[in-house]
């Protein structure tokens, strides 16, 4: 297996996900990438202070500010890629915006006016955050999008998450140590990382959370046999299914529906067993509601069941 170093430069960037754009670096399946990502809007330099407009990767701002994409060799739809996160470093400092623009939760909060900034110090080896106004809050890095493109020809928002490819899916249990499966969507899985997060709630309320520039180490590998459909994540708090819909209800029931089939798998149960057992083990947690598409992720817990 083999070694890769990929940082963020003009060349190795992307703001939209599209099946048609060039890998910037092939991989075969089980290397190593350490990847370098800008946080999501791209700075160059840290703000000066919170809100500060620095210079930026990518002027157009599309979407996030993504490095990729990789190929994977071999890679082809109906495959699933296993993305393995090894460790997540966080950069020195960060931001969170509430407010940025308009939004059915925001109206609906009352959020109007000017939007309003916290500006972080990140102490990546002591594990904590400290805020411009003075607050303090323990990190847990992971990445907001882990993705590959739809297969539909032409560019393609990171904003939403996807049931195939991923994306923007801001789960906060993917830490190192995480396991991601994803649903491969186009031939070589053109995968692209970034969307760095320090801390994070269930949510993602305020439609950002600690955005930071990010040095993640992965392996990236084709799972078989993976008895569970759609996206998937085995995790250091346990089992994690998804789903992902514009409908609350139905991005609910396609997390458990997975959630049940993989416990019928694990514990050689019928459907209804599996359901009766989830009762007494399974979470429900809201990822993400700021994205134009709700999260909805399952976990049954690590500990929950011997």
């Amino acid at each position: 297996m083999t070694d890769h170093s990929l940082m963020a430069t003009p060349g190795t960037v992307t703001d939209v996900f599209d099946p048609g754009k060039p890998p910037v670096l092939t991989i075969e399946p089980g290397d190593t990438v350490v990847a370098g990502s800008l946080d999501a809007s791209g700075y160059l330099t840290r703000q000066r202070y919170p809100g500060d407009n620095r210079p930026r990767m990518l002027s157009a701002d599309r979407g996030h500010c993504l490095t990729g994409p990789i190929a994977v060799r071999g890679a082809e739809p109906g495959d699933v890629l296993a993305v393995r996160f090894t460790s997540l470093r966080p950069a020195d400092w960060g931001w969170t915006v509430a407010g940025a623009r308009e939004t059915p939760l925001s109206r609906r909060l009352g959020i109007s006016g000017p939007p309003s900034w916290l500006l972080w110090e990140i102490d990546a080896d002591g594990g904590q955050a400290y805020s411009d106004r003075g607050h303090t809050v323990p990190i847990a890095p992971f990445l907001g999008v882990v993705g590959m493109p739809p297969a539909e020809p032409g560019e393609h928002s990171t904003r939403p998450p996807r049931a195939l490819g991923g994306g923007n899916i801001d789960c906060r249990d993917l830490v190192a140590g995480s396991t991601l499966f994803l649903p491969v969507t186009v031939p070589g899985a053109l995968l692209c990382l970034g969307d760095g997060h320090a801390a994070q709630g269930d949510g993602e309320v305020s439609g950002t959370a600690i955005e930071c520039a990010m040095t993640t180490e992965v392996v990236v590998g084709l799972a078989t046999d993976r008895p569970v459909p759609g996206i998937h994540a085995e995790t250091p708090a346990g089992r994690v299914t998804f789903g992902f819909s514009d409908d609350l209800n139905e991005a609910m029931a396609d997390a458990l529906d997975a959630m049940v089939t993989w416990m019928q798998a694990l514990f050689g149960l019928a459907r209804t067993e599996a359901l009766t057992l989830a009762g007494p083990t399974v979470d429900l947690r809201i990822t993400q509601v700021v994205n134009d598409t709700w999260g909805v992720h399952a976990v049954l817990p690590a500990r929950a069941l011997r």
